[in-house]
């Protein structure tokens, strides 16, 4: 069961990463450099933060590592929570006008 998590994180990163990558073929050829970028950068923070949250408990790292890898996994979650508010605010905020 744990290792799903950690499978599951590297399947978001890579699902990040190759959003960002078809976003930027979607740039080449005349979309909005703004259109959905911080959603693939939300799945990529997410995935790194059940990665690093999982694996050094998996491997039997000692407890400070495991500890250090919780905080950071931590920091890496609420990074997402922020860059979803934003791209939430961001996303209210251009559209119509209500004048």
């Amino acid at each position: 069961m744990d290792w799903s998590v950690v499978v599951m994180g590297c399947l978001l990163v890579l699902l990040g990463f190759g959003g960002r990558r078809w976003g930027q073929a979607k740039i080449r050829k005349g979309a909005s450099p703004r259109q959905g970028v911080r959603m693939y950068l939300f799945l990529l923070l997410i995935g790194l933060g059940m990665i690093v949250g999982k694996s050094p408990h998996l491997v039997g790292a000692p407890f400070a590592v495991v500890m250090t890898a919780d905080s950071l996994s931590l920091v890496l979650v609420v990074a997402a929570a922020l860059v979803l508010v934003v791209s939430a605010k961001r996303q209210v905020g251009s559209g119509p006008s209500a004048e």
